[in-house]
């Protein structure tokens, strides 16, 4: 290799795309722990000065101290984890572990508000700022219908016709609700910020990253997305990685 091409190399090597980024979205199956092991190694890596988390409400990210998370027990215990019905807490905490001093924001849309979307819609259930963030306007039929079609696959084709259209608008509102709360951070803490959140809520294409660009659109965001077994992923994605499938019961048997 002459000097010339092996100056170049290292310079790739410096000018990696993830080191610059004002946002890392970090994507998983939310059951699989090498996807938890490689978001930690990834935020251990990034040094975020904020972690935001699909998996806690504002109110829960606020209990989070340094102190606590030096004591996975107890924060287990503060966060009510085993009554939140996300996977075991042993395969998050190494994420809040790889940046103690990091600032937590929770962007979880409780239950009682994601049913409330069924009746009052997206917009209404975010508040104030819906617009900025999109959320006012409809989709376009043929987006409408993708959705509605995503939807129906990913709850095993088990859902009622007129249940999809409200499905569709609370996986909106979610994303809206986490671009929020990525805003809130970067203002708050000036960032580099990164985001613990599952491949849908997480693609560049439709998902968080698109709410986020409507509204923040000078941020750098950077986009991994995880699958099991080298399966594709949809576009949307800066990088995907893949990692042997989690042992799961069939996710289906419930639907029927």
């Amino acid at each position: 290799m002459s000097l010339r091409l092996a100056l170049a190399f290292v310079l790739s090597l410096v000018a990696l795309p993830v080191a610059a980024q004002d946002v890392v979205v970090l994507g998983e199956v939310h059951d699989n722990p090498a996807h938890h092991a490689e978001q930690a190694r990834r935020v251990a890596a990034l040094a975020p000065r904020a972690l935001v988390f699909e998996m806690l409400t504002p109110e829960q990210a606020a209990r989070v101290t340094p102190a606590l998370i030096a004591d996975a027990d107890a924060m287990e215990e503060a966060l009510d984890w085993a009554e939140s019905g996300w996977p075991d807490f042993s395969m998050y905490h190494p994420i809040f572990a790889a940046a103690p001093e990091a600032t937590v924001y929770g962007a979880q849309v409780p239950r009682e508000a994601a049913r409330d979307v069924f009746e009052v819609g997206a917009a209404e259930a975010f508040g104030p700022g819906a617009a900025a963030y999109g959320l006012t306007k409809p989709l376009s039929d043929a987006e409408q219908a993708e959705r509605e079609a995503m939807q129906k696959e990913a709850h095993c084709n088990a859902l009622p016709e007129e249940a999809l259209p409200g499905m569709v608008a609370v996986q909106r509102l979610r994303d809206a609700v986490l671009a929020r709360a990525v805003v809130r951070a970067m203002e708050e803490t000036g960032g580099p910020v990164a985001v613990i959140t599952g491949n849908g809520h997480a693609r560049r294409d439709h998902g968080m990253p698109a709410y986020l660009a409507r509204v923040a659109p000078d941020l750098t965001v950077y986009v991994l997305g995880q699958t099991e077994d080298g399966a594709p992923l949809a576009s949307g994605f800066d990088e995907v990685i893949s990692a042997p499938a989690a042992e799961r019961p069939d996710p289906c048997a419930a639907f029927r």
